[in-house]
């Protein structure tokens, strides 16, 4: 990378700081009206309930268990729908399971099978009750996965291991998020379904980052399977994230941040915390701090958003992050966002209102991106906050998906 684009990158992640003490600075002492996130209804485990999965694993990819999905877990377009369990690989390089929801388009499969598409979920929690192929879909999401249904795509949808299976999720872990969607395509090909060896990742915010660890390392993970990796789109992508994340402290951040950064935040340290115990990241934590993380390990997304409404990521620190000996280069190797190595096209769409994850993020990983040559395509709308992307972004996704699955 040039000194420039360095430089200029710098500058960009700077102004992430600064949009979020910014919008944080406009509701202290009078926090914004949220509108209310709606709770986490039970889990429904279409008869698959992997929590306490102890049996044989296999390499990674293998097909362990397959059910149809519960009807109320479907979607409007799907003709068919299935709850898989497989094989994949844990943040601590150990043998793994995870579990994927598949669908099916309701059009009959054209010769050699429907085109995959790997879906890479949004922020859900980490609990095992925030498992996304456990829960309906939201009303976005719904409305985005038929539209890949109705352009003739299969769907395959992780829910990245230690959602539904035995340990935790780590929040934004590039090793876990990446082996999870490569993996569950693996598995869904031995389902006997008319699935097609070519196939693409499409995600969204947490799932954004995931995807583009997908796309990374697709090519490498799926070597000797048969599958045909062609791109990806990401949406709302988080990137350089831990560039922040290291500066907290006693004294940073100065203000209260946006409640759904405060619930990001608490994930990133308990996935974090879990990755790298030898580390200790909890003993720089206060007594409120390991209170905030221990809740983040179970909580939802609505129920978290509870927990951290209006406090001080700050007020979760004794120490500085980086009076932990190592915790930069660890921070960076646990979360980072690749932005070079890739070997098929990339789509990135940002909101420019997007405030949980602010438009200099993902831009400035795109400045990244383009000083390493790689093959990359930027789209920006400048009305659309985090969720609105999502489908705005589809009148330009749709027709590079096509192109890049041909």
């Amino acid at each position: 990378m040039t000194s420039i684009s360095l430089l200029n990158v710098k500058r960009s992640l700077m102004a992430v700081v600064v949009a979020a003490t910014t919008a944080a600075g406009l509701v202290v002492g009078a926090p914004t009206v949220h509108a209310d996130e709606p709770a986490t209804p039970a889990p429904v485990w279409s008869g698959l309930d992997a929590r306490d999965y102890g049996g044989p694993i296999g390499a990674p990819g293998t097909l362990l268990a397959k059910t149809s999905l519960a009807p109320s877990l479907s979607l409007p377009a799907a003709g068919s729908a299935y709850r898989i369990l497989y094989a994949t690989t844990d943040v601590h390089d150990r043998p793994a399971v995870s579990t994927a929801a598949v669908f099916l388009p309701k059009k009959p499969a054209p010769k050699g099978g429907y085109k995959v598409v790997a879906w890479a979920h949004g922020t859900t929690g980490l609990g095992d009750d925030c498992t996304p192929s456990a829960l309906p879909r939201s009303d976005r999401d719904a409305q985005y996965l038929d539209h890949w249904l109705d352009q003739g795509y299969a769907i395959v949808a992780t829910d990245y291991a230690g959602l539904g299976t035995p340990g935790l999720m780590n929040y934004l872990s590039g090793k876990v998020q990446s082996h999870s969607i490569v993996d569950s395509v693996k598995a869904a090909s031995h389902m006997g379904l008319p699935l097609s060896k070519t196939w693409a990742i499409v995600g969204q915010s947490q799932g954004a980052s995931a995807a583009l660890s997908g796309a990374r390392w697709a090519t490498t993970y799926s070597k000797g399977s048969g599958l045909d990796y062609r791109g990806v789109v990401a949406t709302g992508t988080p990137a350089n994230i831990e560039h922040i994340v290291w500066q907290a402290g006693p004294n940073f951040p100065p203000v209260a941040l946006p409640t759904g950064l405060n619930v990001y935040a608490s994930y990133i340290w308990a996935g974090f915390a879990d990755a790298r115990p030898d580390l200790k990241p909890m003993s720089i934590l206060t007594a409120e701090g390991k209170r905030i993380v221990a809740q983040a390990r179970v909580k939802c997304y609505a129920e978290m958003r509870t927990v951290v409404e209006g406090a001080k990521i700050s007020d979760w620190f004794a120490k500085p992050v980086t009076s932990i000996p190592g915790v930069q280069a660890a921070l960076v190797q646990y979360m980072s966002t690749p932005y070079k190595g890739y070997d098929r096209p990339i789509f990135l769409g940002q909101g420019l209102k997007d405030m949980d994850v602010p438009a200099p993020s993902a831009l400035s990983l795109y400045a990244q991106m383009k000083a390493a040559g790689q093959p990359v395509e930027l789209h920006v709308y400048p009305t659309e906050d985090h969720s609105g992307t999502v489908l705005a972004s589809m009148k330009d996704s749709t027709p590079f998906l096509a192109r890049i699955m041909r």
